[in-house]
């Protein structure tokens, strides 16, 4: 993506993320996408559960 620079570690993980905000401040939703993505990225090795599964642990909670 133009704009951006991703920097890593000596092992080859991701570490920074370099974001020009000029570029963002045209346009700030494309800056909230690229955030949605990388934080669905570093998620993407959690535990996965079902859809149902979570909305009964949602009204089991009370939040639904």
């Amino acid at each position: 993506m133009k704009g951006v620079t991703i920097f890593k570690d000596e092992k080859n993980n991701k570490k920074i993320l370099q974001a020009d905000i000029n570029g963002f401040a045209k346009n700030p939703s494309k800056f909230e996408d690229l955030v949605d993505v990388i934080i669905a990225e570093a998620r993407s090795d959690e535990k996965k559960i079902s859809w149902e599964a979570a909305k009964r642990q949602l009204k089991k909670a009370g939040k639904i």
